[in-house]
Formats: structure tokens, sequence, C-alpha cells
């Protein structure tokens, strides 16, 4: 017979090991729910491009890329010179009529994500993956900067090493 004593400090390891596991299964299940969020706006813009691309596809108007417009000479400003966008490319970037502009947002795009998330804490590649942006270095240190910025306005705050939270 096993003594009582025994059983109970089993009982007790038992109930410690379920425990470290239900916290190890809550961060699992939340940076699985981040990631899902960050799938579900990549598909969302994904679907909004391609509805995009078939209206201009369908277009009559829609001119093949050689008889675009020839790009303006760079023009200089505080020293620095500027390529500007030909026409037609600039053109795709205005929101047609009775629609939001999206692009150019990022700061309301990254405050829109802190509210949708919550108290949770995020890295910048995950705000990056989420709003449907590319993964590449530089695309992430754009994402990284606003969110230094927004820290700095104390719209958003630093919960660790590049980690962000929602003020």
């Amino acid at each position: 017979m096993v003594p009582a004593s025994r059983s109970t400090r089993d009982i007790e390891v038992t109930a410690e090991s379920l425990q470290a596991d239900l916290s190890r299964l809550e961060l699992q299940r939340r940076a699985l729910e981040r990631e899902l969020a960050a799938v579900l706006a990549h598909l969302d813009t994904v679907q909004r491009a391609l509805g995009a691309l078939k209206v201009v596809m369908a277009s009559p108007a829609a001119a093949p890329a050689s008889e675009a417009a020839p790009a303006t000479a760079p023009r200089t400003t505080g020293g620095a010179a500027r390529r500007r966008v030909p026409g037609p490319a600039r053109a795709a970037t205005r929101p047609r009529a009775g629609t939001e502009r999206t692009y150019g947002r990022l700061t309301e795009q990254i405050l829109e994500y802190f509210a949708e998330v919550g108290d949770a804490d995020v890295r910048a590649r995950d705000v990056a993956v989420a709003l449907g942006r590319a993964t590449d270095s530089g695309s992430i240190n754009a994402v990284r900067s606003t969110l230094d910025r927004l820290v700095g306005t104390s719209r958003v705050r630093r919960s660790g090493r590049g980690l962000y939270r929602a003020a």
C-alpha cells in the first residue's frame, strides 16, 4: 500500500505540471490568434488588390504600360532629389469616388491594429504581417520606426526589448 503523503505529493506534482502546461498553452493560443489575425488581414489585402486589378483589367481605358506617360524629371527639395511616380501608377493609389484612401496611412493602420489586439505584446514583424506588409527588413524597419514615433507621442508603449503594447 502507498503511504498517504506520497500520493498527496504525486497529486501536487501533477497539479503543478498541469498548471505549467496551462500557462504554456495559453501563450500558444494567444500567439496563434495573433497569427490568424495577421493571415486574415493579409487575405483581405490580397482580395482587395485582386478586386482592384480585375476592375482595372476590365476597364477599356486601361492602357499598356508602354503607353503610359513618361516620368517627369527629378525635382529637388531641400537639396535631396526626389523622383516623381509616373502618372498612371500614381493615379492607381488615388482613391476612387466614394472610397477611403488606405495607402500612406501606416500610423492609423498601426493604431487600429493595437485597438484590435488589446493588451498583448507584439513585435514590429507581427504588426507588419498583420497589416499585410512585406516581411523584408525595410518594411519591418518602417513599421518599427512608426512604432517608435508612436512610443514618443505616448500612443503606444514599449513593453520590453522589441515589444510594443497599446497605451
